[in-house]
């Protein structure tokens, strides 16, 4: 079928003909597109923390979507295993059919995680790849662990850049990851340098940015292995900055 989606049979009955990857990396790059829209977008309070910002960023994603996306809906908060949530996702707006299998309005097509870089405390610096050996907070650890989107052949992350460069972040992160990979960091997943993030496109003047990268996991998770983009915005460069925020 090309990736492409067959017509609705009626509005509130089952849509079919839908291909999961498809829809997701539609769902991605929506996202990506969004993101400076919604960082210059007047109305917005400039916040700081990670749980104001991905609240503010579902509230848009999901409301331009209405018009311009109108196939998935954005959610704060999706709970996954045990009594853990991950910050965003993405579901069908009523029930479809993706690769043969039937999608509620309940079933997430695409979860997202949130993290600031850099982190708010030095103690935390390392957390947009893992918390270590004795803290399960990293973003791409509980990932790898399964603790989020373990059912998930793709999933995504934000990073909210509110210090240095794109391209300082891209270097940082990967440079954690070959030093987790070489034992110089300790953590209760195991690394390869096979994992480090892969440049998509950086736009340097409008402050975005997109990266891949593909990773194992760890333990028995329904999928062993899943690909994970990285959709960075910078937040606090001049350029950005808005006039008479608060």
């Amino acid at each position: 079928m090309n990736g492409k989606v067959a017509k609705a049979q009626t509005r509130g009955g089952v849509t079919s003909g839908i291909l999961k990857e498809a829809l997701v990396s539609k769902t991605i790059s929506y996202v990506s597109r969004q993101l400076q829209s919604w960082r210059d977008d007047p109305g917005r309070r400039d916040v700081q923390s990670e749980n104001q910002l991905n609240l503010q960023l579902v509230k848009f994603l999901d409301a331009q979507a209405r018009s311009e996306f109108p196939m998935v809906r954005f959610d704060h908060e999706e709970y996954q295993s045990g009594r853990r949530s991950i910050d965003m996702s993405a579901s069908p707006i009523e029930t479809i059919i993706i690769d043969a299998r039937l999608h509620t309005i309940y079933d997430p097509i695409l979860v997202i995680e949130g993290k600031r870089l850099p982190a708010p405390s030095l103690d935390r610096e390392k957390e947009y790849v893992s918390g270590g050996k004795d803290s399960i907070s990293g973003g791409i650890q509980r990932f790898k662990l399964g603790l989020h989107g373990g059912d998930h052949n793709i999933v995504a992350m934000v990073g909210y850049v509110q210090e240095q460069s794109l391209s300082q972040w891209h270097k940082q992160i990967n440079d954690w990851i070959a030093k987790f990979e070489r034992g110089i960091f300790e953590d209760s997943c195991e690394w390869s340098a096979g994992e480090k993030l892969a440049l998509i496109e950086e736009d340097s003047l409008n402050g975005v940015a997109r990266y891949n990268s593909t990773h194992s996991r760890v333990g028995s998770v329904k999928k062993e292995r899943f690909e994970l983009y990285h959709l960075w915005i910078e937040m606090n460069c001049n350029k950005h900055k808005k006039q008479g925020s608060v």
